[in-house]
């Protein structure tokens, strides 16, 4: 039997490249809004209220229920969350090198 190892848990869950970048990246955004709430230190309804979402919904996402959020609703959170958010795109054979 041999032991496969893989850069991320998305990578073993999910059927495709694709699929499991688009998780990860999920899961990353969640983890630092998820961060920045606690950080604030005040009630799941204040912060939802800064973060312009419901308390259900942000209970999600402090629960981590990742498949309730899409990539751009994630997206959306960071500005309200005052995280400043880029998007570096590089070409394989330069990451390669």
């Amino acid at each position: 039997m041999s032991i496969e190892y893989y850069d991320s848990v998305w990578d073993t869950i999910e059927e495709t490249p694709e699929e499991a970048l688009n998780m990860r990246l999920r899961s990353e955004l969640m983890a630092k809004i998820a961060g920045r709430v606690q950080e604030w230190g005040i009630t799941q309804n204040e912060a939802a209220h800064r973060l312009g979402i419901t308390q259900p919904r942000l209970n999600d996402l402090l629960n981590g229920r990742i498949n309730k959020f899409s990539l751009d609703a994630l997206v959306n959170l960071t500005g309200p969350a005052r995280f400043h958010l880029e998007l570096a795109i590089e070409d394989e054979k330069e990451v390669a090198a």
